[in-house]
Order: C-alpha cells, then sequence, then structure tokens
C-alpha cells in the first residue's frame, strides 16, 4: 500500500490573507487576526486593552468599515465600536459581555487551474491512504475528490473521506481519505488536550485508525504543528514543542497498547534537527521515510517552497515494525513552483505563474508491505 501525506492549502477556498503574492505581509494579518480575536475575548477591556484592539483593526483596515480586503467584524448583538462623522473609531463595549461578534478572515475562489494540478498531483502519487492538510471540511474534500475522480473506476476513488472540525478558525483542518480497501474504523480527536499552558493543539492531531485488506490496522496519527508564519518565533517554537511532546505521548501510549502499526504524518513546520521536534523526531522510536534506503530522493532535501534543507518540513514517520516494511518512498513537487521564475526543479507544465501551483508543498509518501 502506499500512504501518503499532502498539505494541499485548501481546495475551494483560501483567506485572502494567506494569499502568495502578499509576502511578509501575510504574516502581519494573519498575527493581527490571531491577537484580536485573542483580546476581545477579555471579559474586561481596559484602556490600554482597547488601544491594542484599535491598532489590530486598523492593521486589518477594519477602522473605518466593518467589511475589508482580508477581513470582516461580525457585530451580531452590541456594538464593539463606534465610528464618528469625524473618522475617528473608538472601542465602546466595556468588555466580552456587552457584545456578541467576531473578526473572521475574507476568502477568495482558488483558480481553477490550481485545483487541476492538486488533482494530477494526487493522481501520479496514487496513494491508497493519504492524510491531507489544510482541507476546508469534510463536504469540501469529498467533493473535490468526487468530481476530480469521477471518471476513475471505483476501486481507485477515495471511497473515504473524513475530516474533523479542529481549533483554527481560519478553516485549515487536518483529515484523511482512503481508497474503498481501506476504510476507516475510528477516529479519536485531540481538539481539547490541554497541558500546564492550557490548549495544546492549533489544529487537531487526531487517531485515524484504518484496516488493510489483509484485517491488520494501521493507526495514521495526522499532524499540522504550529506554523512559522506569524507570532514571535520564540512563542511558536515553544507551541510547536508542546505539540510535538503530546504527539510523543499519543504515539507511546499507541505503543503501550500493542499497536504496532503507526505512522505520524503531516505537516511539522519545522526542521528535522529543530528543537521543537526533537520529542517526535529523537525520544522516541519513530522512523523517517526520508532515511530510508528505499527512499528516492532528488537533489532537493525540502519539501515546501524552493526545497532547501531549512524547508523540510512534511514528514512520513513509522513505528519500527512499519519501517521493516517500507518497500519505496519519495515525493512528488510537481504541483510547486519553486523559484521566482518556477524554474528551480520541473513542474507541471500547466503552472504558468504561483497561483495555479497545487500548493507550496510537495506530496510525501511511503511504499509499504503490508500483508
Amino acid at each position: 500500500m502506499r500512504l501518503a501525506s499532502f498539505n494541499v492549502e485548501n481546495l475551494f477556498d483560501r483567506p485572502r490573507a494567506m494569499g502568495r503574492d502578499l509576502g511578509d505581509r501575510s504574516a502581519v494579518l494573519l498575527q493581527a487576526h490571531a491577537d484580536l480575536n485573542a483580546m476581545l475575548e477579555h471579559d474586561v477591556y481596559t484602556d490600554r486593552l482597547k488601544t491594542a484592539i484599535l491598532e489590530r483593526l486598523r492593521v486589518l483596515r477594519l477602522l473605518g468599515s466593518d467589511a475589508a480586503t482580508y477581513a470582516v467584524l461580525r457585530q451580531i448583538r452590541g456594538r464593539l465600536l463606534r465610528r464618528s462623522k469625524s473618522g475617528g473609531t473608538t472601542v465602546v463595549a466595556g468588555g466580552r459581555g456587552d457584545w456578541i461578534g467576531w473578526v473572521e478572515l475574507t476568502t477568495e475562489a482558488i483558480s481553477e487551474v490550481a485545483l487541476r494540478n492538486t488533482i494530477r498531483v494526487i493522481t501520479d502519487v496514487n496513494p491508497d491512504v493519504m492524510a491531507v492538510v489544510e482541507a476546508e471540511s469534510r463536504v469540501a474534500l469529498k467533493r473535490f475528490l468526487d468530481a476530480g475522480f469521477a471518471e476513475l473506476p471505483v476501486g481507485s476513488r477515495f471511497g473515504h473521506v473524513m475530516v474533523i472540525d479542529g481549533n483554527d478558525d481560519r478553516g485549515i483542518d487536518v483529515g484523511i481519505v482512503s481508497k474503498p480497501d481501506y476504510p476507516i474504523e475510528s477516529v479519536r480527536s485531540h481538539v481539547d488536550d490541554v497541558d500546564a499552558y492550557g490548549r495544546v493543539f492549533s489544529r487537531d492531531s487526531p487517531e485515524y485508525t484504518i484496516r488493510m485488506p489483509s484485517g491488520r490496522r494501521l493507526v495514521v496519527i495526522v499532524c499540522h504543528l504550529k506554523s512559522k508564519g506569524y507570532g514571535g518565533q520564540a512563542a511558536s517554537n515553544a507551541t510547536r514543542l508542546r505539540q510535538a511532546t503530546r504527539t510523543a505521548e499519543i504515539y507511546r501510549r499507541l505503543r503501550a497498547e500493542r499497536v504496532s502499526w503507526v505512522a505520524v504524518v503531516g505537516d511539522f513546520n519545522d526542521t528535522p534537527a529543530s528543537a521543537p521536534l526533537e520529542p517526535l523526531l529523537q525520544h522516541t522510536d519513530l522512523r523517517d521515510i526520508s532515511q530510508h534506503p528505499a527512499f528516492v530522493a532528488d537533489v532537493r532535501p525540502g519539501t515546501y517552497g524552493n526545497a532547501t534543507a531549512s524547508e523540510k518540513i512534511d514528514y512520513v514517520l513509522l513505528s519500527p515494525q512499519l519501517f521493516e516494511r517500507v518497500r519505496g518512498g519519495g515525493v512528488n513537487r510537481m504541483g510547486v513552483w519553486g523559484g521566482v521564475n518556477g524554474d528551480l526543479f520541473p513542474h507541471y507544465p500547466t503552472i504558468t505563474r504561483p497561483s495555479q501551483a497545487a500548493s507550496d508543498h510537495a506530496a510525501i509518501f511511503a511504499d509499504l508491505d503490508t500483508d
């Protein structure tokens, strides 16, 4: 069987603030959005907090209107703001109890060409089981797969699709899809896992149990750890460390329960030598598919963007019993636009500009003998 992981970067709609043409401004917008919604949950809006709220609204261009290019202020009941005719804006709510509302990011449709290229990547990889990172919802993912693979024989389509909404309000959840012969038997979510610092996962780290045609079970833990894209580096690293630590605990619990076939896959948003990933990569017996002799590598070690060593952030980690069953593996970066001119490595001829890329991430896969 072929097990793959692919960050599809949303299928139909992507927050405009995550646009590839925004450069560093994307991180600023996303951070302002995250900060603002956290601030709005305070019971009391002090003068200092009101100033900070207004500053984030300014970044999102919401001082003068409830709707802007990158975000929308929803004021459902009560009012957060008063806007004067002279152009001044003040926070009139005294705290969370005075109004009902939030700030959400606006979205834009993914180009049809990009969607076709995403289908092409998945078709070329041809996985039996695939972890999907940054899917908007189960409905969106199923609609995409049903339409994109309708011409294939039933046995070659993805008969099983599962996504659980996580903790990220931008619609970037993690899920799994599998061919008809690989049914999803159970799902265990970790959206509510907490540690001494609060909720652990920015999205989720679900366990999906897949039944093989042989009757054996495979448990796939799908990860999307905290990105480096926005927020202070120290805080992001600390969050990613907490998430990797908890995921390692989940893995060790499965092994203690005598589950021998376990894979931990997804977008870890950090490199193999990073301190935040040590709990997974150094303190468990998990093995990286890219380190197997049968893994077919090219001259670029990364899986994201320009695929440099500092951009190896997508993983397929296998328990020892699975690693000894590896028969092959590799990456497919044909859907990625590499470099300013897209000429760092081959890609599909249908990609003539960055917006037509299937994703900024390559798909990574492992071939396993599961008989």
